[in-house]
């Protein structure tokens, strides 16, 4: 039995693929080896069948755990991420995906690392969400939160929308493209960066308007304040026109409806081992080329 600071520990994950959940397991007998109280997420404990253990939804894994661990790929991180983040809770993730930038752990030495973890020695990083909000004459809903990007499109590539935008009450522009995409930092590496987005450090208080295949030459990416409110006004609603919170079912936006976007109060608690540096994972993730130093050796 090893100290821990964590006490209990959810397990989470959404994947049938066997090594996803050969890794659930080999976590699961690991920290319970620990003494360390388990919650797995439903999902994942129904791919185990394992009789005796705690099990809860995001929800419940939030309210008693005070770390998480996602399995996965970055999708398995932003399910998460919207609920864990309305909870005192951290949260790191095992990377059984494709990219892996949120979850960055590599399964093969996840265990090592860990061990670091639960001991207190690591990085801490506070992802901001961004919350959206409709309003329609005097009533305001909220429509979901994000922790990569909020988008706005339509269902085919060719409709184009028509929008104005509007920046802490200021007209910034009039626009017809395929639609817009309204990115945090974190989400900065994720469809921003495809469409022609700068990558932001995970640390600048900055959020990312992207335009996707405007109607212009002049159209550029543009960088605000995280503080600004961001107010989407529409001259001709579709019936196709709908808003998305990263991989959420989007909504559709009807007559006389003006979007809000702006930063949440909720933060995702990311943290990484105390090797981590994001310079270095942007390196291996995006292809970069080698430092001169290294390539000369």
């Amino acid at each position: 039995m090893t100290s821990s600071i964590f006490s209990t520990v959810g397990i989470i994950g959404y994947s049938r693929y066997p090594q996803a959940i050969h890794t659930y397991d080999i976590l699961y007998r690991w920290l319970y080896n620990k003494g360390i109280t388990v919650i797995i997420e439903h999902h994942a404990a129904s791919l185990l069948n394992m009789q005796k253990s705690v099990v809860g939804d995001l929800n419940h894994i939030g309210n008693y755990a005070d770390l998480a661990i996602v399995i996965g790929g970055d999708g398995n991180m932003l399910r998460a991420a919207n609920i864990l983040a309305q909870y005192d809770i951290k949260v790191i993730g095992i990377n059984r995906g494709t990219l892996g930038f949120l979850t960055d752990l590599d399964p093969n030495s996840a265990l090592m690392e860990l061990s670091e973890v639960l001991s207190g020695h690591f990085v801490n990083e506070k992802r901001f969400l961004l919350d959206v909000t409709v309003q329609r004459c005097s009533k305001v809903t909220k429509l979901g939160s994000a922790i990569n990007e909020v988008i706005l499109h339509t269902n085919t590539i060719r409709r184009m929308i028509e929008f104005e935008l509007y920046i802490d009450n200021n007209f910034v522009f009039s626009q017809r493209s395929d639609g817009l995409i309204i990115s945090t930092p974190t989400g900065s590496t994720a469809y921003a960066l495809s469409a022609g987005g700068p990558i932001l450090s995970p640390m600048v208080d900055a959020i990312i308007l992207v335009s996707i295949c405007p109607h212009t030459l002049s159209s550029r990416p543009v960088v605000i304040n995280s503080e600004s409110i961001i107010r989407l006004k529409f001259s001709k609603v579709t019936s196709e026109l709908k808003i998305g919170c990263d991989n959420q079912i989007p909504i559709f936006i009807g007559k006389e409806e003006e979007i809000f976007i702006q930063r949440s109060n909720y933060y995702l608690d990311l943290i990484h081992p105390n090797n981590y540096n994001y310079f270095k994972t942007l390196n291996i993730k995006l292809g970069w080329s080698k430092n001169i130093s290294e390539t000369e050796k």
